[in-house]
């Protein structure tokens, strides 16, 4: 088998994941798409729209909890297509729902589905691609966040406009649901695929054999390791900014006088630059190591100029709408960046047979961040917007977002400053 061959067959793997995660982004965004739409139906406050998301986050942090487990233990391909095929019924069911109860119970099901997402495409990068490859490879999955936040709100509000909002959750509902007739034939270990002894020494250079296959973890002892919380604290602190952007990004635009027909522009102009240059980022520590660079120094340079790069979104409440895109687009971009190597930062440490478990374990700790954060944010607005003025509790906000990432890297650093393997 030669480069191109094996090339296609690893980034294939990838592709699937790309559009499986844009799938499952396209879905959480479209509540807050139609929040016009819907603040005009329910009469709901910005406080009660943000507990509605944070039924959402809830379930989703046990559903990462139980997924970790189940993508372990069943595989990838099980675990994604039962996760998939739960969060895509779960999506249309919104199209049932008119009351606040109603979404709730809506964005607890989906949350329920989406936690098999992320698990089971980190397990099938860990599987598929070796060491010096991972960062780079889940940076081109984990774009599909982006794509999913740029193609939602181009394609959204014409659905939700023209049809009614309830096509737009049928719509990606099935598109779901069509991802599994490609994944249940194609995908498989590299064991199950026949690769030649060449490819599989390719795909596991780099690990040492207990890694692999020899090494079993407990999942009730998995809490114990500093390594653990080198991951469950970052995505604790850093995963809710992610969530503010997905969920309050067009109601900040639409406070700044942008209604949801001319916002949708600049969301999709953010989330472009997101794209472009977040998965540079995934490729810098790749790189690195690839020029002689420990693990541990290239992923730890990598996560402190990105988490830098986030600091500038401090300024956004006192820019024209354009500058706006530019600085969080810069900090989306960090956030991705840093994002794809903290998952990686998991197989680095972790033997592959408990990868799914810690990324579930941490999952879950940044959904309960991701959980706790909307209705403080809805908070913050309801309290400190006066006369239709929002930029006060918006500049509280963005202060939190901003440093959030310096935070999550310093107590990283404290906690696994030379990223040891965890053997036993």
């Amino acid at each position: 088998m030669n480069n191109q061959e094996r090339g296609n067959i690893r980034w294939t793997v990838v592709a699937l994941l790309f559009f499986a995660t844009t799938i499952n982004y396209i879905d959480r965004q479209i509540l807050s798409l139609i929040k016009p739409i819907l603040d005009d139906e329910l009469g709901w406050t910005n406080t009660e729209f943000g507990l509605v998301n944070s039924a959402f986050q809830g379930a989703y942090g046990l559903s990462l909890l139980f997924f970790g487990w189940f993508v372990d233990r069943f595989g990838a391909k099980i675990g994604y297509a039962v996760s998939i095929t739960f969060w895509s019924l779960a999506a249309m069911l919104h199209a049932a729902a008119g009351t606040l109860s109603g979404f709730a119970a809506a964005r607890t099901a989906l949350g329920l589905g989406e936690g098999g997402n992320f698990p089971a495409a980190i397990k099938s990068v860990t599987q598929w691609f070796p060491k010096s490859e991972r960062a780079f490879a889940t940076s081109i999955f984990n774009a599909g966040t982006n794509a999913g936040a740029i193609i939602a709100p181009a394609i959204v509000p014409v659905i939700a406009l023209t049809w009614g909002w309830q096509w737009a959750f049928i719509g990606a509902g099935l598109l779901g649901l069509i991802w599994l007739f490609f994944w249940l034939p194609w995908f498989e270990s590299p064991e199950k695929k026949r690769l030649s002894s060449q490819e599989l020494n390719h795909i596991k250079s780099g690990q040492e054999e207990d890694e692999l296959t020899k090494v079993t973890l407990p999942w009730t002892g998995l809490l114990k390791y500093r390594q653990t919380w080198a991951f469950i604290v970052p995505k604790f602190l850093t995963d809710p900014v992610w969530w503010f952007f997905l969920i309050w990004l067009p109601d900040f635009f639409n406070k700044r006088g942008l209604e949801i027909k001319s916002s949708w522009v600049h969301l999709v102009s953010i989330y472009t630059i997101v794209t472009i240059l977040s998965i540079a980022g995934g490729w810098l520590t790749g790189y690195l190591m690839k020029k002689g660079w420990s693990v541990n120094k290239a992923r730890k340079t990598g996560m402190l100029i990105f988490a830098t790069c986030a600091v500038p979104i401090l300024f956004v409440t006192s820019l024209s709408n354009w500058e706006v895109v530019i600085l969080i687009g810069l900090a989306g971009a960090a956030h991705q960046a840093w994002s794809a190597n903290l998952y990686t930062t998991v197989s680095d440490m972790f033997p592959a047979t408990a990868v799914a478990s810690v990324i579930g374990i941490g999952g879950m700790a940044g959904a309960i961040g991701g959980m706790l954060f909307p209705p403080f944010v809805g908070y913050i607005i309801d309290q400190n917007t006066t006369a239709g003025n929002a930029d006060p509790a918006y500049s509280i906000i963005f202060t939190i977002c901003a440093f959030a990432y310096l935070l999550s890297w310093g107590i990283m650093y404290v906690l696994t400053p030379d990223m040891r393997k965890v053997r036993e």
